[in-house]
């Protein structure tokens, strides 16, 4: 076990090194001036210059890339060009929303999907598994920003249950910020539930089919104790390794929802720099946003060689 999560841990370092090298190529190296992209073409040369000083454009490459990533290592992200304050405090305050909402999408995908996988496995071809599957098929066909107008059109707009958008502040009390995030981590939630239902089935009937669950029942082991027993914890090893990658949609898929709800997080950030030129608060949240898919993915692999016994055996 300690000699994988070492060779994963190298793997991890080197593709965010990989990564790292990738968006500075991309927003510092390839030809273009970025301070004439952040400034714009009607800049004047001195107020050119004066970006280039202050951003160390004027310093080749390699020393660039190294200062850049010896202030990520020191907590030190860079200064906004549009904000006028530290890239880190920044994405303090906008974590501050996105990470609660994708951990509410994940509750909430997690607790419709298993059930409902497993209903639809453990009835399968009746009213309850046809069910499931349309659920499913709706789920992955439509998008979690028209979901999210769809929310804010019926819920917001019609009954008005819930806010529109915007965010009220953790300051103004649990209740209300809770409120605030519902219907957006609906949003996200409902086409990454689709996706798991179909896996945890899927799953769920591989496993029904195995001869130790029919030794089971063949010893009279009720279905009922079968299945919480036998088939749902076997089930689960696939399902988890499949919710694990998913965690980085979550994530990625914030960009949109916290748009379509004008919810201040990280997403709506990246949004706003990129609308704006800010190719120093840009290139941190890609990274932020790459580093977490790569974190995610190395947990995945561990929690996936604990479950499964064999994996551990041919590392």
């Amino acid at each position: 076990m300690l000699r994988l999560v070492v060779s994963r841990l190298a793997s991890l370092a080197v593709t965010l090194v990989a990564v790292s090298l990738a968006i500075f190529l991309i927003l510092e190296v390839l030809p273009g001036d970025p301070a004439a992209i952040m400034l714009g073409t009607a800049a004047r040369e001195d107020t050119l210059a004066a970006l280039r000083q202050e951003l160390g454009l004027d310093q080749p490459a390699p020393v660039r890339y190294l200062a850049w990533i010896g202030g990520l290592l020191h907590g030190d992200l860079g200064q906004s060009i549009t904000y006028k304050m530290p890239v880190s405090t920044l994405v303090a305050e906008r974590m501050a929303v996105t990470l609660p909402l994708s951990l509410l999408a994940i509750l909430i995908s997690t607790a419709l999907a298993l059930p409902l996988g497993v209903a639809a496995a453990a009835r399968r071809d009746r009213l309850v598994d046809r069910a499931v599957l349309v659920f499913s098929q709706l789920g992955v066909a439509v998008p979690n920003f028209w979901i999210g107008l769809l929310f804010i059109l019926f819920f917001a707009t019609r009954l008005g249950w819930f806010p529109a958008g915007g965010f009220p502040g953790w300051n103004a009390g649990i209740g209300p910020a809770l409120q605030a995030l519902l219907l957006p981590a609906l949003a996200l939630a409902l086409p990454q539930a689709a996706v798991l239902t179909r896996v945890t089935r899927s799953a769920t009937l591989e496993v029904i089919g195995a001869d130790f669950v029919r030794t089971a029942r063949a010893k009279g082991v009720d279905r009922g104790a079968t299945l919480r027993r036998h088939v749902v914890p076997n089930a689960l090893i696939p399902v988890t390794t499949i919710l694990g990658l998913q965690l980085s949609f979550f994530f990625g898929g914030a960009i949109l929802v916290e748009n379509v709800f004008n919810l201040p997080g990280l997403g709506r950030l990246a949004y706003q720099a990129l609308n704006q030129r800010d190719l120093v608060v840009i290139k941190d949240i890609v990274l932020i946003f790459s580093g977490l898919v790569i974190v995610i993915n190395f947990l995945v692999d561990i929690g996936y060689a604990i479950l499964d016994p064999r994996l551990r055996s041919r590392a």
